[in-house]
């Protein structure tokens, strides 16, 4: 199947337009977020927060209620459990951030393996986004805009408190709720991402575009935007590989992700290994002519 049979595709089955819906609105909020995660140094705290809402999202299907409520309890609960420990013991916070997402996955398996059936949840930890539902596009669509605007209100006090926390500090800011505040909308995305890459790669979807874009600019709001970008062309084109030879729609996205960030490795104009090795090499031609 071409791309021009793909999206012919998507106006003839309800389903396919509501996996790309939801797809691009998870690739632009990932890649929004991402960007303050690894400038913050806080991809570890992404991968906990993605296995620590196992729990919630097993708890919701025993419940019978959406996932998005387990998940975001359990994933806020974690991110305070963690700030706790390191704050109140001499366990550092890598150490913490160990302990709590591992113990909090195992819980979520153990409570897996009691149920009778967990047809659904493998797609939570594997993700689809194809079978994606109705409840779950607006759920994700709200997450979004909550997200985007967040971000857009308080761009200012991000920027400041993520490349310099004292001057924040002397500015007044609270960095400390920041901090969390983060963590909340950390956990809100992995929540939104669940069905379109599953637990297990959504930590990719908030680093993998992030960091391509960190290789292309050195300006975070041109990163935001190019990380949005790429987290998009990611997701269109992830679902399109998904959809036609019938692969897991996490995967494939992710891998789309892992392509274009491997493009920039290589051939970035400014940190790229192609390129930085031509100027070392036309440095070294233009010293031996002098």
């Amino acid at each position: 199947m071409s791309i021009f049979e793909f999206f012919q595709a998507l106006f003839q089955y309800e389903f396919l337009q509501k996996a790309l819906f939801t797809s691009v609105v998870v690739g632009i909020i990932c890649g929004i977020v991402g960007c303050f995660i690894i400038l913050r140094g806080m991809a570890l705290m992404g991968d906990a927060i993605s296995h620590a809402v196992l729990p919630g999202v097993a708890i919701s299907y025993m419940l019978g209620i959406n996932f998005f409520f387990g998940a975001v309890i359990t994933g806020v609960l974690t991110a305070i459990g963690i700030g706790y420990v390191s704050q109140n013991s001499r366990i550092k916070h890598d150490m913490a951030i160990g302990i709590m997402f591992t113990s909090m996955f195992a819980v979520g398996i153990v409570i897996i393996t009691m149920m009778k059936s967990s047809a659904d949840l493998y797609h939570i930890l594997f993700g689809n986004v194809l079978a994606v539902r109705m409840s779950d596009m607006w759920i994700t669509l709200g997450i979004g805009v909550l997200v985007i605007g967040l971000v857009v209100l308080f761009y200012k006090e991000l920027l400041v408190s993520t490349f310099d926390p004292t001057m924040a500090q002397s500015y007044g800011l609270p960095n400390k709720w920041i901090h969390y505040c983060l963590m909340a909308v950390l956990t809100m995305v992995t929540v939104a991402s669940l069905q379109t890459v599953g637990i297990v790669l959504v930590v990719a979807m908030l680093i993998t575009p992030a960091a391509t874009a960190y290789l292309l600019t050195n300006r975070l709001s041109v990163m935001i935007y190019l990380s949005a970008l790429i987290g998009v062309i990611s997701s269109v084109f992830g679902l399109y590989f998904s959809f036609t030879y019938n692969l897991a729609s996490g995967a494939t996205i992710v891998l789309v992700s892992a392509f274009l960030f491997a493009l920039a490795f290589f051939f970035s104009p400014s940190q790229g290994i192609v390129w930085k090795a031509h100027k070392s090499r036309k440095n070294r031609l233009e010293l031996l002519e002098k």
